[in-house]
């Protein structure tokens, strides 16, 4: 592992931050470059302190710690993500004997050097009992490798030397805090102090010899395992067959789905990762032997549970592959809930369980399936999943792999302060759920984007105007996050490029659950004076397109088997048609007849179909309506009115006196599909009310 330490670099922090102790602006620069690493630290984990003498508010000397916030990433870290503690009290603590987990946290905020800083971190004791200056700690991946085998401090002291500290695992808190002080105690001159399962600790009494022990440590590591894995013999690698991720994926994501106590609907982002090392590893011989182990730390069972799933679909057909998945789930959660109630039962403990479904699948053939409640958790599991399948890979020469306790694993996974990690916030309306919608490159795709990703919906943006498209993708992205919203060229008129569109979101994500047909051209002109082609081109495009895409959702909505709901725009004009309108007004009272078709086929498969028809939405946010854009000047000409007497005649012209807003479609989108009420079928007016165009 490269040093990355540069003198040069380190005092240009400490002059960016001027109010802070240059120690602690030392501090925030080697804990970014330990954050940088992702061999060292993945997604929050690890944390770092320094030990500073300050000039308090009554003019004394005070000793602080400042440690790392939980729920800071080294990699950002800031000044203000280390809150700071009273060193001297918090080294009194030695003297107790039990500490509880909430007395600990108490004791820690009641302790702050400032009361609206973040919680520390919870080895904050660990950090506070030693007595250097800067310590830093990692997950290593090469020190967990080493830690997780058979004969592990033989492989230890071989990799790294002597002059080393070893602890079996303990969980953090006051017990860790006291035996590492102890072991520091007993051997003063060690460079670190390794905890078993865990991870590394290096120190020093400035930031760049701390810094330097844990890189020297951790390349040491790295090299041990290298020359022994040059020598292994190499595995051959066994083609599995084909694997269909348009057909597998979805059933995993609706066997992954579960229905919660209060009836809430909880279903999952999958995260698919498959280069070329993943697959080969996968194809082994003893790959199921090798990776379907426990994790390489405790720390990451909050992520991705204990055991992934092992899966082997290659070469079956949909039914089969809908056997296999179904029957692995179900072994996983038997399983799952045995453990836990052992654990209880043998801990005389009362616990709320967790859901039972993994959060790792591994499937020869496909690669790895992570999955998570939002995009973002399943991104961490499966980023977890591609350290641990190397790391394990890279350990294989050095025996069989030694996972840690169920004991100790259950512990972190139901400690409360580690569960804190994950927020308590309560899921948002459509969390979980994936979003298609057509026609993404205009205004209202724009407010129904928006309205979809405020309700926590991942959603993907279709259109075959890459320039438009890209535009309202990124001013989406601006708020939501790029992880959130995906561009997706699709032209909806084509069966090929609709499949393929629909192949790609599956491969992103696992499935669909939420469809709205939204794609629309416009064409003014009399009958008499409509070419065919022109008729022809509106109709393919808002009525087959609808068409289109809801024959190329069916499939993946009967495969996932957890319903869905599908939401067309369709337009007042379905009840309301207008002169020199024709082909808009007749395609889309076939797209709507369409809806309603579908509602009727697809209820059994609890798919719900309804329909919006809106009026007079003429921008969002700087992005125009290519409606619009088609019928404005001619209504302005046929009015005499300019842009802004246009949009103040359709104002006039509804019973409410009021203007309509893309936002307002994206209301009514999230309102059937986030199913308030059992309907399907239903035609919801966003027009500020149009008599002539009433349902009926």
């Amino acid at each position: 592992m490269k040093n990355r330490y540069d003198e040069k670099e380190a005092q240009a922090f400490v002059g960016a931050y001027p109010n802070c102790p240059p120690e602690l602006a030392l501090r925030v620069y080697t804990s970014r470059l330990l954050g940088a690493e992702d061999d060292l630290v993945l997604h929050g984990g690890g944390n770092t302190s320094v030990k500073c003498t300050i000039t308090n508010l009554v003019g004394e000397a005070q000793d602080i710690l400042y440690i790392k916030g939980s729920g800071w990433d080294l990699g950002v870290i800031a000044p203000q993500g280390f809150p700071g503690l009273d060193l001297a009290y918090l080294r009194k603590l030695r003297q107790v004997r039990d500490l509880s987990d909430a007395e600990m946290v108490n004791q820690f905020r009641t302790h702050l050097q400032d009361a609206g800083s973040p919680n520390p971190s919870i080895e904050t004791l660990v950090h506070a009992f030693l007595p250097q200056r800067f310590i830093d700690h990692t997950h290593a991946d090469a020190i967990v490798t080493l830690t997780n085998r058979e004969e592990a401090e033989k492989h230890l002291h071989a990799a790294l030397g002597d002059n080393i500290g070893i602890l079996p695992f303990i969980m953090p808190g006051l017990p860790l805090a006291m035996a590492m002080a102890e072991l520091y105690e007993r051997n003063p001159g060690i460079d670190c102090i390794i905890l078993k399962n865990h991870g590394i600790f290096t120190f020093g009494e400035d930031a760049k010899t701390a810094y330097d022990r844990m890189i020297e440590c951790v390349s040491r590591a790295e090299a041990y395992l290298a020359k022994r894995a040059a020598g292994a013999t190499a595995s051959p690698v066994v083609d599995p067959g084909v694997v269909q991720p348009a057909v597998v994926l979805p059933i995993l994501r609706g066997g992954l789905s579960f229905v919660e106590e209060s009836g809430r609907r909880r279903t999952m982002q999958l995260e698919v990762r498959r280069n070329q090392e993943l697959l080969a590893a996968l194809a082994r011989p003893d790959a199921k032997e090798l990776f379907v182990g426990g994790v390489l730390t405790p720390d990451h069972v909050i992520r991705t549970k204990n055991y992934p799933l092992w899966l082997e679909a290659a070469g079956l057909d949909e039914e089969e592959t809908k056997a296999a998945v179904h029957s692995g789930l179900a072994r996983y959660q038997e399983e799952y809930d045995q453990y836990f109630a052992t654990q209880t039962e043998a801990k005389k403990v009362a616990r709320t369980k967790l859901d039972s479904m993994p959060r790792i699948a591994l499937l020869p053939g496909l690669g790895v399936v992570a999955a998570g409640f939002t995009r973002k958790d399943a991104m961490i599991a499966a980023d977890i999943a591609e350290h641990t399948i190397a790391a394990k890979l890279l350990g294989a020469p050095l025996g069989p792999y030694r996972e840690l306790g169920q004991a100790s694993i259950f512990d972190m996974e139901y400690w409360g302060l580690e569960q804190a990690k994950l927020g308590k916030a309560k899921p948002k309306p459509l969390e979980g759920r994936t979003a298609l919608v057509t026609g993404g490159g205009g205004a209202i795709a724009m407010g129904i984007g928006r309205k979809l990703l405020e309700a926590g919906a991942r959603v993907f943006m279709t259109d075959i105007n890459q320039e438009r498209l890209e535009v309202v993708c990124h001013n989406l992205a601006d708020t939501f996050g790029s992880r959130m919203v995906s561009p997706l060229l699709m032209d909806v008129t084509s069966e090929e490029a609709v499949q393929l569109g629909l192949e790609q979101l599956v491969l992103d994500c696992g499935g669909l659950d939420i469809l709205v047909p939204n794609a629309g051209i416009a064409h003014v002109a009399k009958l008499a004076e409509l070419s065919e082609a022109a008729f022809r081109q509106v109709m393919d495009v808002n009525c087959m397109g609808v068409f289109q895409v809801i024959k190329g959702a069916i499939p993946i909505f009967k495969r996932q088997g957890i319903g869905g709901s599908i939401v067309i725009n369709s337009s007042k004009n379905v009840f309301a048609p207008g002169a020199s309108f024709g082909a808009y007004s007749a395609s889309k009272a076939g797209a709507h007849q369409l809806g309603k078709i579908a509602a009727l086929e697809l209820a059994e498969f609890g798919v719900r179909v309804n329909m919006i028809n809106a009026d007079a939405i003429f921008d969002d946010g700087g992005v125009s309506s290519g409606l619009w854009d088609v019928v404005g000047p001619e209504r302005m000409r046929s009015r005499n009115l300019d842009p802004e007497g246009l949009k103040d005649y359709y104002r006039q012209r509804n019973l409410l006196k009021t203007t309509v807003h893309a936002d307002h479609v994206g209301n009514a989108v999230v309102f059937f599909a986030s199913e308030q009420t059992p309907t399907t079928g239903a035609t919801l007016p966003v027009d500020g009310g149009i008599m002539a165009a009433f349902p009926r």
